[in-house]
């Protein structure tokens, strides 16, 4: 079969990518041992530890508390539902991260929401 000029380049090009393939590993497992060798090397040289341990003991809990009410996701369609979901993801991650972290809640967690958090973030159930 005759190939178009274009099917020949898409093929030269596929060809290139599968070659370079050990190559584009390489490149990337040596960065992450660059970072790693910078990290030991910053950790050594500060004699207080880890950042995030030490982040964590400035912490000071916050008496706000913010409460999401999820009781309206029947009225939503699928693609809203998930995007609360990273959203409420994004909230308590930041909210961990916090210096002064509020108390996160959420209410009337069930139907849609629930079934998609079960499905992409078993991991949800230990933010209690």
């Amino acid at each position: 079969e005759p190939m178009s000029k274009r099917q020949r380049k898409k093929l030269l090009k596929q060809k290139q990518w599968e070659e370079q393939k050990d190559l584009r590993r390489q490149k990337r497992k040596e960065k992450r041992q660059k970072r790693k060798l910078e990290r030991q090397s910053k950790s050594d040289s500060n004699n207080e530890g880890n950042d995030r341990k030490r982040m964590r003991k400035e912490v000071v809990p916050s008496t706000l508390r913010l409460i999401v009410d999820c009781s309206f996701d029947d009225l939503m369609v699928l693609k809203d539902v998930k995007k609360l979901h990273k959203q409420i993801q994004r909230c308590y991650a930041e909210n961990r991260k916090a210096f002064h972290p509020v108390q996160f809640y959420l209410t009337s967690h069930g139907g849609q929401l629930k079934s998609n958090m079960n499905e992409n973030d078993k991991g949800w159930v230990n933010w209690k």
